[in-house]
């Protein structure tokens, strides 16, 4: 978990930076139809922290194994409409929820990183896998922005 948090610390640091220096312009264009903008895709990270957040916490409390429904995330990002929203404000919550994933993340034992979680479709996974698998998701969007 330790490497997991690590690479959590320096994807916000270098994110914040980049999204803090990057032309308006820039963050508003769209490669293609359908496609998000460098804006809409960190609402869209802050959508995946909304609910990371809640799952990683819920798991802690609720009946296990614990079931992980999905969301919607196109939908999400436009329904929030985070290409028109302050890029500040934006980056706060998104700041904000990840200093919670992160202290979750160091609270964590052994014991609660066993602690089973069942998909949708039913596969299997446990709260490590969920924890490291929200980090390298990030990684993988911030990988498309910077």
């Amino acid at each position: 978990m330790n490497t997991a948090i690590k690479d959590l610390q320096s994807q916000l640091k270098e994110a914040k930076a980049y999204y803090l220096q990057c032309p308006s312009d820039e963050l508003l264009y769209r490669r293609a139809e359908g496609k998000w903008s460098k804006k809409e895709i960190l609402g869209h990270l802050i959508d995946s922290a909304i609910h990371n957040l809640q799952r990683f916490t819920e798991i802690q409390v609720m009946e296990k194994p614990y079931i992980l429904r999905k969301y919607l995330q196109n939908e999400l990002v436009v329904a929030n409409n985070y290409q028109e929203a302050e890029l500040q404000d934006l980056l706060n919550v998104w700041l904000s929820l990840n200093k919670r994933i992160e202290h979750l993340m160091q609270m964590q034992t052994e014991e609660t990183l066993a602690y089973e979680i069942v998909i949708v479709d039913e596969a299997k996974f446990d709260l490590r896998f969920l924890m490291s698998d929200y980090v390298e998701h990030m990684a993988h969007h911030l990988k498309a922005v910077l």
